[in-house]
């Protein structure tokens, strides 16, 4: 039987003649899905791929794995039809988009219950079913429900909770911190990229004020783990203010920066791109902005879609005014958007003189993920003659 969503955060839906409620979890903002029908192990895959296609959700009664088989044959179903080729990069970007953003919704329409247990835990009350009572909390925080409180999720976002778990349980070991781990906390972007910290790690410092690195000051603007914060204290540089506006990516980098030894050179502040006044003005300022001008549909992909620019633009206008005459501003960018048509090079171009900057000089670096390197991967062509770039920005009036 089928029921609908109540408009409200909270999802209804008939199951053995009797009417059920449970509240309503996304991430990604999605909306409660409008009709659910219960299905178990005994559901064909295409009968339950042309339901959700159809816009009717699936709430899973059965094993946990057989949830998890279903979701990847009906993921397999989604590939079938691979995302169509336009006459130019950008318009194959867009189309890619679409494509993945059809995928994500058919993929989430597949649910399953979370249970509040004691203590404002969560479990998920399906056979075979994983702990998942710590991920949960990572993500969510604890449940606010009485005991036994359902509410549902897409068993495809549980699933990028759990793993985002392991990420923070195990960490990313960062070379240019001598195999040291970071831990990224669930949507907060890990550093898996290691070219643009690598970058950081070699970038000629500034002349520092009555000499040595020990007298420079330097901003990390949108720090996200803590990462970069990290490798300019490791580096020497003597005071780090890093600044991010969301709370989980600000105590992401407090832990990470504790755990790393480097709490006492980097304070942690939230402020949306530039900390105040009080912290003066920098030698360095560092940013690492997302290098897509597009607008995200999740909390991670927060870190590389950029609607307008919007960032990237306002570090630019606001660098000027926050280093000092010999400072530098270091913009680490992806040209990723060039090669596929959404941003010309002119463009960042003008806006660097715009803001009363000039480029001192530029380092780069290949990605080294895989699909760079994968001809079947898609916008292979954009993706293969992808650079990662250090620009080093100064002060017009003192360059």
């Amino acid at each position: 039987m089928a029921g609908t969503g109540t408009g409200d955060g909270t999802v209804g839906w008939d199951e053995g003649g009797e009417w059920h409620t449970a509240g309503w979890r996304s991430e990604s903002g999605a909306r409660p899905p409008r009709r659910v029908a219960v299905a178990d192990d005994r559901m064909a895959a295409d009968i339950a791929y042309k339901l959700v296609c159809e816009g009717t959700a699936l709430l899973w009664r059965g094993d946990y794995h057989g949830a998890r088989q279903l979701l990847a044959a009906l993921g397999r179903r989604v590939d079938r039809k691979p995302p169509k080729q336009g006459a130019t990069p950008r318009e194959s970007f867009h189309l890619y988009r679409q494509a993945r953003s059809r995928r994500a919704r058919v993929l989430g329409m597949l649910l399953v219950p979370l249970e509040t247990a004691p203590g404002g835990s969560y479990t998920v009350p399906l056979r075979r079913a994983p702990e998942v009572g710590e991920a949960c909390a990572e993500a969510y925080g604890p449940s606010s429900g009485p005991v036994g409180a359902l509410t549902l999720v897409s068993l495809r976002e549980l699933q990028g909770v759990i793993g985002a778990h392991e990420w923070r349980r195990k960490g990313v070991p960062v070379e240019a911190l001598d195999g040291a781990r970071v831990h990224p906390f669930h949507g907060v972007f890990s550093p898996v990229r290691g070219e643009y910290v690598d970058l950081v790690a070699r970038a000629p410092l500034p002349p520092a004020p009555d000499g040595g690195p020990g007298r420079l000051v330097a901003f990390d603007i949108g720090t996200g783990t803590g990462v970069l914060a990290a490798v300019l204290a490791r580096r020497g540089v003597g005071r780090v203010t890093a600044t991010d506006l969301g709370e989980r990516a600000l105590a992401c980098a407090r832990e990470n920066l504790t755990r790393l030894g480097a709490a006492d050179v980097v304070d942690v502040v939230r402020a949306d791109l530039y900390p105040d006044e009080a912290a003066g003005r920098a030698d360095i300022v560092v940013c690492n902005p997302p290098w897509l001008p597009a607008k995200p549909t999740s909390v991670l992909e927060q870190a590389v879609y950029d609607p307008d620019s919007r960032m990237l633009r306002g570090f630019l206008d606001g660098l000027a005014e926050h280093l000092t005459p010999a400072g530098e501003g270091w913009l680490i960018l992806s040209d990723l958007a060039e090669h596929l048509g959404l941003r010309p090079r002119d463009e960042l171009l003008g806006w660097i003189a715009g803001a009363g900057l000039v480029v001192a000089g530029r380092l780069e670096a290949r990605p080294r993920h895989g699909r760079a390197t994968d001809p079947a991967a898609p916008l292979h062509a954009a993706r293969a003659a992808e650079t990662t770039a250090l620009w080093r920005l100064r002060r017009a009036d003192t360059a």
